[in-house]
């Protein structure tokens, strides 16, 4: 959805794991006065996109315990999951990555949930935050 800045990376958008979509999505959509943007269900999480200005707000509740979604809630409880920032080369961003140490979840990019290429890198390289990269 967001375009990247001329000058690098742009905030795509804000995962959030929730337990109860129904719940939580009345906050961001009734109170807030975000709209509801169509996105596919992707790594064991059902998802419902908020648009938020030129980003979105993504809520992620787990398929399954065992998912990444389901993992972090068992772990940590509901809260901020992740950020992704839009690249304009997300081959190259990776490339960069390693370069400076950065410890990569995925080595290569992925399709993610809006059919963007993706890749996420590891918290413990990015000041304890999950990031993922997504292709814009």
């Amino acid at each position: 959805m967001q375009e990247p800045s001329r000058h690098g990376a742009s905030i795509a958008h804000i995962g959030i794991a929730v337990r109860e979509l129904d719940h939580s999505v009345s906050f961001y959509r009734d109170v807030l006065g975000l709209a509801e943007v169509p996105l596919a269900d992707s790594d064991g999480a059902h998802i419902v996109g908020l648009a938020a200005g030129p980003s979105l707000i993504e809520l992620l509740e787990s398929d399954h315990a065992d998912s990444p979604i389901g993992k972090f809630l068992e772990k940590r409880g509901p809260g901020i999951h992740h950020i992704c920032f839009a690249v304009p080369d997300l081959d190259a961003t990776l490339e960069r990555c390693r370069a400076a140490g950065i410890r990569l979840i995925d080595e290569a990019p992925r399709i993610g949930a809006e059919g963007k290429r993706i890749a996420f890198l590891h918290p413990a390289s990015t000041a304890g935050v999950l990031v993922q990269l997504t292709e814009s």
